[in-house]
Parts: C-alpha cells; structure tokens; sequence
C-alpha cells in the first residue's frame, strides 16, 4: 500500500504512547447534575492528553467521533504543541504559530492529527465510524493517514457538503460552496443507517392491508437478469394464498433464497389483497429508509449561515470561523448512532455536537452520551454555556431576518435596473412601507397598481391606522452577486431547555512514578486502578465491580487484576502496602479459576512462590506504564 511520508512521521508514529495519563477532574460548579464521569463530559484541556485520559473508561466503547479540526488554511494561527522530544519538533515549537508563513505547515498538520485519529481508533468500539470535515486544504493528506491508520478497506465514504449557496464574489478564482466529511469506520461491524424519506416522496406510500409496520410501497420481486445469467437466483416461491410455487418463465429473482426466507419471515412480499399477483412484490417500508448518498446538499445538512445564527441565537455572535451547523451533525447521528451510543467530539469548539445530541435524544427518546474535549480557554463560556443554555433553555433576544428576495445580478440587469427596482418597491408596499425611504422615487417605471376598489380600501385602512407591518424595517443589499431583500424585525423570545446532565471536567496532574515515591501526587484509587488495568488489559475497567476496600479492581478475560494501594504515603511505605503470602494464598479462595495481577509497592515472597500460587507481581509506582 503506498504510504505517505511528512517531516516529523517518525517522531509522532508512537508518540501516543509516551502522552502520560491524566486523571479526569469533576468541577460540580460549573456542571449540571451529580459529577458523573460515565455520563455526558464537557472536558478543558489539551485534546491529545483527553484522549489518552478517556481510554480507561471509553477504549472500545464510543460508536461515533465527529471532528473539526483546523483546516490548515494558513489563516488561523493554530500551534503545534505536542511535547514530542526531539531536536527537529522543539524547533517547531519555536517557530508557532502555523501560518501561511509557514513551508512546513502541512507537515505540522498532519504530526498533529498523527497521534489523535490513533487514540481516537482505539476509543471507537467494533461498530464505530469517525467523521471529520474539512476542506481542499488537507483532504487528500487526511485521507492518505486515515488509510494507514483505519486500513484502505475502513474508508466508508468522502462526502461533499454543500456548506454555502452563493457564490463568493471576494474570490481571485474559483468560489467554494462545499467542504468534505472524511468516514472511516472501525471495521466491518459498522453498518450506516438510512436517510429519512423526502416529504415529497412519502406521499407515495399507503397501507391498504393494516400492515403493523406502517406506510409501504411494493416494488418488484423480478429481476431484469434471465435466469442463465443469474442461476443462484432461480428458486421457486410458494403463494400462500393459493398454495402454489411460483417461479418466474424467464428471469431470476432478485434476491437470494436465504433473503428471500428473511422477506417471507418478516411477511414482506406483497401478493395483492387476495393474493391474486402472478408474482410477488417486495414491501418497502417508509420507516427503512433510502440509502445515504456522497452529495450533501444545504437544504439536507444546512450552511455555516445557519451555524452562525444559530450560536448567535443562543450565545450572541461569536469569534469561530469554521461553526458547523446542528443539521449536518444530526444528519450524522442518524446515520451513524443508535440510541445508546456515545458520541466524541475532540475538536468541541462551540459545543454544536453536543447540542445535537440532545436535540436528537428529545426527538427519538434516546440516551445518547456525548463527550466533547476543548483546550482553548473559551471551553467554559462558550461550549460548555452552550450546553447549559441547549439544556436548561434560554431567553433570546435579537433580530429575526425573513427572506424576501433573492436576485442574481446580471449585466442586462444593471443596464435595466427598473425591474429589479419594481419588485423592491413592490415588496416594501406589500409590507406597509411604502416609499418612506424614497425607495418608489427611484424607479423610472411605477409598479404594477391595484384596482381602484382595492386601492381605496387600502387608503381607507391605512388611514384608519389598520395596516400591521410585519417587520421593523426592510434591508436591501447586494452581496456575492446577488440582490437580497430582507424583513426584519427584533424579537424576544423563551427558548426551552431540551433536558440533561453533564459533568464539566479538567485534566489533573500526570501520574508519575516519581510523584508517587515523593508523595506529591498521589492519585486516587479509582483513578490510578482504572489506569493500570487498562495498561495491563486494554479493557475498561467496570466501576461497579471494584472493591477498593479489598484491593480487587476487577476480572479480564484471561486475570483477576488487584491493585494494593491508598492515597497516602504513609500506608504506601508501610508493610500493609506490600503483597504478603498471606494475602496471595486468599486470592485462588476469593476468584478462582484464572491467574491473578497485582498491583504493589512491595512484596514479601518469592517468585516461585507466586508462580506456584499463579500469582503475578507489578511493582508501583514503576509499572504506571506497563504495556502501553
């Protein structure tokens, strides 16, 4: 397979084992509900340490990862500050931020993204699948690491979203209405659902038998193939009306016997009402859906314009160039999640994914959980205020535009501006304006006028004080090549909460060994045994088996792991720190039948004695990094 090579690879190929663990930190104040670090995460702090902090908990259990990481314009001044210790990255460090200055910025890019999308594919579970925009920039790059990390035959799809409708007339050469939604999955096991039925299309559908299921149509059983060209597709089909076996004279069917035994056990061929068909139909159900395709169009997924005036709505306008909106994020839930899965966002920057959890969660009843990692210090004010505004609800206030009119501007346009004069006149009338701005003054030709009754009865109403404008001023500009004519009108409004918890997270201090010899940083139980039995397993550790009062973390597939260990420095150089004989000959009492791991400053036998007893000994606090 060809490989793709960048300044720094070699650096960065394993870098993701050296990040250190770091323990994630509750903050109840600035969290919504009981600190539940199982439950939905807003966590501040650099993304690569969230990452490795989420593997004891999450490895192998997230089913979705969405991210937006910076495109690499050379606009954005984004820094490469991973800790990566050699000559050639520390005269990186020295040379942010990333810039269009910058000949290596590429290369940065993809050192950055190197180490992520790796813990990233281990915290998705077998059914997962990532999805991360982007645009022409770092495409083609992305896609040649994806291919090395998830392997060619995990890339689910690359689809163009139609992020923008208009042209962009500040463009030297050609204006970009589209970004790109990278899939891979983690493997095989990851089957994308399907999208909603168009309104247009579901008027097609009926249910003339009482089906439990729904709205249906039938489509044909026969397929175009005759039956020398598809001979594993010619069988016979009983009717169950009539009892007979049908086979068709000429074609195959076009489903394999085994489907065809699914479609009669879960009664989907169609024989008429009275089972007077020649040959059967295939029930599609509204409910199954279409198949997704690559192409995204705006009214599908939305634009950046919504994205803007959606965060607008909620938090006032803010400081981010690349805002996805809610839509496209749901249109990837509903492809990509089931309602339990858990849901990644390493990228957070204004909370959206999270919003679209909970939007999605309101509408199905689902118990999806999101986790969203943000470093910048922005991760309290805006993404996790978002989250609290989306769950608590909001008051908003500020202007509500409607679009009035939309016109392309052409040369024979300008040269004849009286029509396009007209309609703005015209829709300023209709509005109960009139030519207050001088507006009707500027046309060379007058507006179509209304009858004479009509005319009268609007002069009668508007002299009566009848007329009620809908907006408090209308708005024409021109902007990309286009004419726009907006109503506007302020507005205030009580926006309700969807409902939820989350729990807002720090990352604590890095366990070290010497930190723990010290007593300067002594972790917690749950903290540093979660941590090892990830390290000695690569399982994720289940809370509520664990008995710290009895030193038992838990059960692997092939060990029972024990971690002898509390807090505090003085137990830690005491003789009940250590593994004794006695507490080894208990183990095989307590959990037979498989080996035992266990975690201690000390032991007080020999290694013979472990091995006759099937007992295995790590040393604190210098096995921290065992097997990782």
């Amino acid at each position: 397979m060809p490989e793709l090579f960048f300044k720094g690879k070699e650096y960065v190929y394993n870098h993701h084992l050296t990040v250190p663990y770091r323990p994630l930190l509750p903050d109840a104040k600035k969290s919504i509900g009981a600190a539940d670090l199982g439950g939905n995460l807003v966590i501040h702090g650099d993304n690569l340490h969230a990452l490795k902090s989420l593997l004891p908990r999450y490895a192998g259990k997230v089913d979705l990862v969405f991210i937006d990481p910076p495109y690499n314009t050379g606009n954005e001044n984004w820094s490469y500050n991973d800790n990566v210790n050699s000559p050639i990255m520390q005269e990186w460090l020295r040379s942010n931020p990333v810039n269009a200055e910058d000949m290596l910025r590429h290369d940065k890019w993809l050192c950055m993204m190197w180490p992520r999308l790796t813990l990233l594919r281990e915290l998705l579970s077998e059914r997962g699948s990532l999805w991360m925009t982007l645009d022409d920039n770092e495409v083609h790059r992305a896609i040649a690491i994806f291919d090395e990390i998830f392997g060619v035959e995990n890339h689910e799809a690359t689809i163009a979203w139609e992020k923008r409708f208009t042209r962009s007339n500040n463009a030297t050469r050609f204006s970009s209405s589209k970004d790109w939604i990278v899939v891979y999955r983690k493997s095989e096991d990851f089957h994308p659902g399907k999208e909603v039925r168009s309104e247009e299309s579901q008027q097609s559908y009926s249910n003339p038998d009482g089906d439990a299921k729904g709205l249906w149509i039938s489509v044909s059983y026969v397929n175009p193939a005759v039956k020398a060209d598809r001979p594993n597709l010619v069988y016979k089909i009983k009717n169950p009306f009539t009892k007979k076996w049908v086979e068709h004279e000429t074609n195959a069917w076009k489903f394999s016997p085994e489907t065809n035994e699914r479609h009669i056990k879960e009664k989907r061929l169609w024989w008429g009402l009275t089972g007077d068909l020649t040959y059967p139909r295939l029930k599609v159900y509204l409910t199954d859906g279409v198949v997704p395709v690559d192409l995204w169009s705006h009214e599908f997924a939305g634009t950046t314009d919504q994205a803007f005036k959606e965060l607008e709505s909620i938090l006032g306008r803010g400081a981010f160039d690349t805002i996805k909106p809610v839509k496209l994020i749901e249109r990837v839930l509903e492809l990509a999640s089931k309602p339990d899965s858990i849901v990644l966002d390493s990228f957070a920057g204004s909370g959206t994914t999270a919003h679209a959890v909970l939007k999605q969660n309101a509408r199905d009843g689902g118990g999806r959980k999101f986790i969203l990692v943000e470093g910048e210090n922005y991760a309290d004010s805006t993404t996790a205020e978002r989250v609290r505004r989306v769950i608590k609800g909001y008051a908003w206030s500020g202007n509500q535009r409607e679009e009035l009119l939309r016109e392309n501007l052409t040369w024979t346009q300008l040269q004849k501006p009286e029509k396009l004069l007209t309609q703005v006149a015209a829709i300023r009338q209709k509005e109960g304006f009139g030519d207050e701005s001088g507006q009707m003054s500027l046309m060379a030709s007058p507006s179509p006028q209304p009858s004479p009754r009509k005319r009268g009865e609007e002069v009668k109403a508007k002299a009566a004080g009848q007329v009620k404008r809908r907006f408090d001023k209308i708005n024409v500009s021109v902007k990309d090549g286009e004419l726009i004519v907006e109503g506007e009108k302020k507005i205030s409004q009580r926006v309700e909460g969807l409902g939820g918890e989350f729990t807002y997270c720090t990352l604590g201090e890095a366990l070290d060994p010497e930190g723990i010899l010290s007593g300067k940083t002594l972790p917690d139980y749950d903290n540093l045994g979660a941590w090892l039995y990830y390290a000695a397993t690569g399982g994720t550790l289940e809370r509520r088996k664990v008995k710290a009062k009895e030193f038992y973390l838990g059960e692997a597939l092939d060990k029972h792991v024990w971690l002898i260990y509390r807090p505090d420095l003085k137990f830690l150089k005491s003789a009940d720190a250590a593994l004794t004989l006695s507490f080894a000959r208990t183990l095989r009492e307590k959990k037979p039948g498989k080996t035992h791991l266990v975690f201690a400053a000390a032991k007080f036998l020999s290694n013979r004695q472990l091995l006759e007893l099937g007992v295995e000994f790590a040393a604190l606090p210098y096995t921290l990094y065992r097997g990782v």
